[in-house]
């Protein structure tokens, strides 16, 4: 594992197995500075949420379903989507992760394997997910898995009736529980990105500051248009620009022309580039954990914010 000193920002790689212990204190070579390192969750014995750990019901605010979306891959949506996440809980609203990629890169980072998902949901013919709904050991963060699996679910249930309406008829059982839920979608649009879409409220499109990326916005766009039409659905959506780069001309003149065409329907914040976000999912990390003073992670604080209305 990869540990990085709080202080002067040292990096080491670290034997996670000359301990048993979950949490350990180091001294940094470089400065002599004493701090906690912290494990990363057992990847072969998941931790299963039960029932009674679920979140009561809350009706005291709004609930809001988002999807992070883009069919163009290496837009950063899960990246997105679990630093997204992390702060919000870190603003104490209940978030629920849903892993609907097969790739299971939002599971892999926060550290899990061999996890059930919701294929098992599907498989149980139960409504119910409170088994395989994990409990993260982070606070008010809560992750539905994916696994290989899951690319069996399009072959049983593409050709049955209302196969789009899956993911939604399960989570509007308990939606309630959580403030926030959050769904990472594969870089296309089928299956598990039309189930997402239109289990969701807002989509957020996260694009880099290149053509590929942006012709996926369009795509999105579209795609959004028609599930609005054929299910009746308010369905907003918004862009985010990331891993943008200001000293590059090229990247600052398609950032300039997305929130020209886009206008009010691209965020204010804008996710920079930043290597800590690489560095922070090496270690199965959330970047806020990994530094929360890194520019990354005050720039999705800030991303939080500008969601739930916050002007600071």
């Amino acid at each position: 594992m990869i540990i990085e000193c709080e202080k002067c920002k040292a990096n080491y790689k670290l034997d996670e197995n000359i301990t048993a212990k979950s949490s350990f204190r180091v001294r940094c070579a470089n400065c002599s500075y004493v701090f906690t390192v912290y494990k990363t969750p057992p990847q072969d014995t998941p931790y299963l949420l039960r029932d009674e750990v679920i979140p009561p019901p809350d009706n005291s605010g709004p609930q809001k379903i988002i999807s992070i979306s883009n069919q163009k891959g290496g837009v950063a949506k899960t990246s997105t989507c679990l630093n997204l996440g992390m702060s919000l809980s870190l603003l104490k609203y209940r978030i629920l992760m849903i892993d609907f990629d097969v790739q299971s890169n939002l599971t892999i980072t926060l550290g899990y394997k061999n996890t059930k998902s919701f294929f098992d949901v599907i498989q149980s013919n139960t409504n119910g997910m409170s088994g395989v709904i994990q409990k993260t050991r982070y606070p008010n963060f809560w992750l539905l898995p994916s696994n290989s699996k899951m690319a069996l679910l399009p072959q049983k249930k593409l050709n049955g009736s209302n196969f789009g309406y899956l993911l939604r008829d399960r989570l509007n059982l308990m939606q309630d529980r959580f403030d926030y839920i959050l769904i990472d979608t594969p870089p296309s649009l089928e299956f598990f990105t039309l189930n997402a879409l239109i289990a969701s409220d807002l989509v957020i499109i996260p694009s880099q500051c290149e053509y590929l990326s942006t012709y996926g916005v369009s795509q999105v766009e579209k795609i959004i248009g028609v599930i609005k039409e054929k299910a009746d659905k308010d369905l907003d959506y918004k862009v985010l620009i990331t891993m943008y780069d200001q000293k590059n001309t090229s990247s600052r003149v398609i950032c300039d022309k997305l929130q020209s065409k886009y206008k009010e329907k691209t965020f204010n914040t804008v996710i920079g580039f930043d290597a800590k976000i690489q560095e922070s999912q090496i270690v199965n990390m959330p970047v806020i954990h990994y530094d929360k003073k890194s520019s990354s992670a005050q720039q999705y604080l800030k991303l939080a914010e500008e969601i739930l209305g916050v002007s600071k």
